[in-house]
């Protein structure tokens, strides 16, 4: 179900004994048969674990502790796991929190639906009830809605 070149990112996460997940809309799309566009992996690893790992690694967006890496030609953005300050431009977290705790990195998602993680053997995370609301057709946020939307403007 998984291309190889991303089993194989997770795999080596593991062999270096990082905690990784597929998270978000990649995880949603897989649970709607749906071939995602592309992958998005969260790590207790910090961005420059990440790049002692993996020889080619585009640092694109450190101050939020993501890294691009480029496994052959296929892009996989991989983010530390975190919390989140306040978002006072309403887009963007003024701060992040480096954290390895996969449910404290999901709670700062904004709706259920992309608030899933997958481990490298497809167990599945669902802390907010993200694929009863797929199969329901709903879309909920994540806690509270008014924090949510305020948070990032994009999200209405």
């Amino acid at each position: 179900m998984l291309p190889d070149y991303i089993t194989d990112c997770l795999n080596t996460l593991s062999e270096h004994n990082i905690n990784a997940y597929l998270v978000g809309g990649c995880v949603r799309d897989m649970l709607l048969c749906t071939a995602p566009d592309d992958y998005d992996i969260t790590t207790d690893a910090s961005p420059d674990t990440i790049c002692e790992i993996f020889p080619r690694v585009i640092k694109t967006g450190i101050k939020h502790g993501t890294v691009t890496v480029m496994y052959d030609r296929h892009p996989i953005e991989i983010t530390q796991m975190r919390t989140e300050g306040a978002y006072s431009d309403f887009r963007r977290p003024d701060f992040v929190i480096p954290c390895d705790d996969i449910n404290s990195d999901l709670r700062r998602r904004d709706f259920t639906v992309n608030a899933m993680a997958m481990d490298k053997d497809m167990n599945i995370v669902d802390l907010f009830g993200g694929m009863a609301d797929l199969k329901s057709g709903i879309i909920r946020a994540v806690g509270d809605p008014q924090k949510r939307f305020t948070e990032d403007a994009l999200r209405i």
